[in-house]
């Protein structure tokens, strides 16, 4: 008799898979931004043991090598497949153990069975389980019989080893859940009808890798000297197994996206019409992967990560369209999203407002150009069908691409649903066209740094002693290098000389913050040489680039002393970064995150993600709260911790920084905690004044505030006091505060003045005409008036000319003016001669003569140039023309 199956929703089922395996000693890792961390090898996180490279390679010693997550995780090989079949996702959670050298297989595989049969945790049927293994893993096929499978559900399967070329591979084992021939896609006598083939019947939904050998180069494998378990059970699978689902769509995960997406339809049902469905999924999908990339600080771009969520907005809006959704839509399930994840995920709902404008901006975007990209590629599908090509020319598809927006994926998905295909020769002929178009239009510096090894074996330590000490007595050269080379002395002329001391009082750049500069003296107090660059050696050691006064030796002994001033001048713009950053945090919102800084001697920038602009009255507030904070007087303190204690205590990590076990967090009372390695002031009182110079635009979603603090900040606003002194001086003006209401008062008399200027600028204008108007010739094609006119621009030639117009004064007006090397001129034609002489084509006749060029419509055109000397030949000219 067969088990009962339970019923367990999305959150009950990741939250049970942690539990069980923190009961067997595992730390429980938090889910990791999608963004990769300082791993340029990955566009995006893509599996659990993604995040875990640092403790399988060795980079990094866990402080339990027993570890246990549910991981979001984002694939985009197959995005065309999302939709049309059962368990395709772009996003997916991916719940995993891992063993850093602790447990292996006869620990692992009884746990996994515990977990799967037990009924205090999965209680699957024991009959419902199939598990496969690599032919040659005796071990691994013996621990599976002794948990309990029974023999005929263990079947070898020579495709159950891991292995990705050089480095860590192994066996692995699989387990399958049988939901039956009912949920079968293929008859029961077909071949791949069995755990393992083809079907719908057998899911598999763990994976379980032994890595217990090293490829090598010579492509042989020998064992490892500490052998790790990675594992990987695919979240939305075990789920649409608990909710009887024949999809993972039918599941808690996404049908409230669904359904609500049915409302917005208004017109189609899922699970009505198998087309529909597939877009119904596509929307489903999409809009969870774009929420919580948007959430972890990606943003639409037309490059890389950004890319990615364009092309899956674009993808999703095309989708809504078939289904009758002709009004951006994406944006309001952004709600619906953080509520489906709410209990593992709370900062989606949080961020869900900003998200959701970021979501919205790009579907207003893209509809602006949608239908009439829509409109060509659907001409085109008509007319590859007429003639019989089946295919959509290259050109064409970078037109859709480069004018309306469609990535050639959804031209070729788009194509394809029509039976047709793509040039993509072609389009990607006109790519690089394109491309190169764009580098000639730049002028690039390519130019690379020369790189040098000399460094990379010296590993002798040195201790860096900035954060108490700014001078240092005694220091030792352990490390001298000149011109590129190693040397035992270094002489004075040469720039490129490079010191490591064994302890040192100059700090090395990092996270944003610039070197340290100063002097290295000797012992009798002369001056050896200055310290101009402070680097990170490859071994970590502070390397000083040095300019020499005299010779400098190894193995000698030197004062160090740091350029105090400057030193304390970055300290402040150090620590007013901290005070910038969550002060953006709190008056923008918690989605924004730091995309970069620098902190000099005399200024600070911070770049931040953030979609849209940045108000007056933001800036303002973030500006007052930066220096509420300065003036009270808040201890900035610091404590070197593990990573661990470091996050709860809620500090503020960087996701390109990469973290040790122990870190350094930097507290400014209870307003801001952040981990950081630079220097700062010990009381916020120090900095004294914060004042922000300028804000805006750097990139996609990325904007700057660069500002000043302390004796710049007060510089800066004395010089601008002393410029509103001077105004207030030339507007005789008594007090400062009058300055805006007497500028408002010049600015009101100045339109006066303008409005009475325009208005005797008409009344010349008129008086002119009467006179220009009065000399009518007669040509061959009809009656002429042409005439140089006194007047302010192509504007009061208009004006003329419709007043001309009215009165029926000639069958053609021929009139130009011009000033301080310009010239404007303009024809008119009277509509009963449009037929005889075009007003375009007079100018064209003409404009050569003041070296311009126009055109217009038939009964009027304009033409501008730059010769007003030529004027009296034009207006010849236009008798002539007409006299033809």
């Amino acid at each position: 008799m067969s088990k009962e199956l339970k019923h367990l929703n999305s959150a009950q089922v990741r939250r049970m898979y942690l539990d069980f395996f923190i009961q067997h000693g595992h730390t429980e890792m938090p889910s990791a931004s999608l963004v990769p961390v300082d791993d340029p090898t990955l566009l995006w996180i893509n599996s659990g043991v993604a995040t875990m490279k640092k403790y399988f390679d060795g980079e990094v010693v866990p402080k339990n090598p027993r570890m246990t997550s549910s991981q979001k995780s984002i694939r985009t090989n197959d995005i065309e497949n999302v939709g049309k079949t059962a368990r395709h996702h772009t996003m997916f959670e991916m719940l995993g153990n891992f063993s850093v050298g602790d447990y292996f297989k006869k620990e692992v595989i009884p746990w996994a069975w515990e977990l799967l049969t037990s009924d205090e945790w999965f209680g699957f049927d024991p009959e419902k389980l199939y598990v496969t293994y690599y032919p040659k893993d005796n071990d691994a096929h013996r621990c599976w019989l002794e948990a309990g499978v029974a023999e005929d559900h263990l079947l070898a399967n020579q495709d159950n080893f891991w292995d990705i070329g050089q480095g860590p591979s192994g066996p692995d084992t699989e387990i399958f859940y049988d939901r039956g021939q009912e949920m079968n896609n293929v008859p029961e006598d077909d071949p791949e009808n069995y755990p393992g083939g083809e079907n719908e019947r057998y899911l598999e939904i763990w994976n379980i890798v032994f890595s217990q050998f090293n490829h090598t180069p010579e492509d042989t494998y020998e064992p490892l000297p500490h052998k790790n378990i990675d594992t990987g059970m695919g979240l939305e699978r075990v789920v649409s197994i608990f909710e009887n689902a024949p999809t993972n769509f039918e599941t808690d995960l996404f049908m409230p996206l669904i359904k609500q997406t049915e409302e917005f339809s208004g017109v189609k049902k899922y699970g009505v019409d198998k087309d529909d469905d597939v877009f119904f999924k596509i929307i489903a999908d999409h809009i969870r992967t774009i929420t919580f990339a948007i959430s972890d600080g990606a943003l639409p771009s037309n490059v890389g990560r950004g890319y990615v969520i364009r092309r899956l907005l674009r993808r999703a809006v095309v989708a809504g369209k078939k289904l009758g959704i002709d009004k951006p839509f994406l944006y309001k399930l952004v709600p619906t999203v953080g509520k489906i994840m709410e209990s593992y995920y709370p900062d989606v709902l949080k961020n869900a407002d900003y998200i959701a404008s970021v979501i919205k901006s790009e579907e207003e975007r893209f509809n602006t150009t949608l239908n009439g990209g829509l409109s060509l590629l659907n001409d085109v599908i008509e007319k590859a069908k007429a003639d019989g090509s089946n295919k959509i020319d290259g050109k064409t598809a970078f037109k859709l691409y480069d004018t309306y927006g469609f990535p050639i994926e959804l031209t070729k998905e788009y194509a394809a649903d029509e039976g047709l295909s793509v040039d993509e020769a072609g389009f990607e002929a006109a790519m690089t066209e394109q491309q190169n178009r764009a580098r000639k239009a730049r002028d690039i510096d390519n130019g690379m740094g020369v790189q040098t090894d000399v460094w990379t074996e010296f590993k002798e330590p040195s201790k860096y002693v900035g954060y108490t000490d700014l001078e240092v007595q005694n220091a030792k050269v352990i490390g001298l290098a000149q011109a590129g080379q190693h040397v035992e002395e270094a002489l004075p002329g040469d720039k490129n000389v490079e010191v490591i001391f064994d302890v040192t009082p100059f700090y090395a750049e990092m996270g944003g913050q610039v070197a340290d500069t100063g002097d290295i003296i000797d012992n009798f107090g002369n001056l050896v040489g200055r310290v101009v660059d402070v680097q990170h050696a490859p071994n970590q050691q502070n390397l000083h680039r040095v300019e020499l006064q005299s010779p400098l030796k190894k193995g000698a002994r030197y004062a160090l002393k740091v350029d105090r001033l400057r030193h304390l001048k970055i300290e402040k713009n150090h620590t007013a970064t901290h005070l910038l950053d969550q002060a953006l945090r709190n008056v923008l919102g918690g989605h924004t995150q730091q995309a970069g800084s620098l902190v000099e001697q005399h200024y600070l920038r911070f770049d931040f993600n953030h979609f849209g602009q940045v108000t007056d009255q933001d800036l303002k507030a973030v500006e007052d709260m930066v220096n509420e904070q300065i003036w009270k007087e808040i201890p900035v303190t610091t404590v070197e911790t593990d990573l661990e204690a470091a996050k709860k205590m809620d500090a503020i990590a960087l996701f390109s920084d990469k973290y040790g076990d122990k870190v350094r967090v930097v507290k400014i009372g209870d307003y801001n905690t952040e981990f950081c390695g630079g220097d700062h002031v010990k009381n916020t009182n120090e900095i004294g004044l914060f004042k922000i110079v300028s804000e805006g635009g750097v990139g996609a979603g990325v904007r700057r505030i660069e500002a000043v603090t302390s004796s710049d900040a007060f510089k800066f606003m004395q010089e601008h006091d002393d410029l509103l002194t001077q105004t207030a001086g030339e507007l005789k003006v008594a007090q400062l505060k009058e300055v805006p209401h007497r500028v408002e008062e010049l600015q009101s008399q100045l339109k006066e003045a303008q409005k009475q200027n325009e208005a005797l600028e008409a009344k010349l204008a008129a008086q002119q005409a009467n006179a220009v108007f009065d000399n009518v010739q007669d040509t061959k094609q009809g009656t002429l008036i042409a005439a140089q006119v006194n007047v302010a621009g192509m504007g009061q030639l208009r004006q003329l000319a419709d007043s001309w117009r009215a009165k029926q004064l000639s069958d053609v007006l021929v009139l130009a003016t011009g000033s301080e090397g310009k010239a404007n001129m303009l024809v008119a034609v009277s509509d009963d001669k449009t037929k005889d002489i075009k007003a375009g084509d007079v100018i064209k006749a003409i404009a050569p003569a003041i070296n311009g060029g126009g055109g217009g419509r038939p009964n009027l055109a304009q033409a501008g140039g730059k010769k007003p000397a030529g004027i009296p030949t034009a207006l010849k000219q236009a008798a002539e023309y007409l006299n033809k």
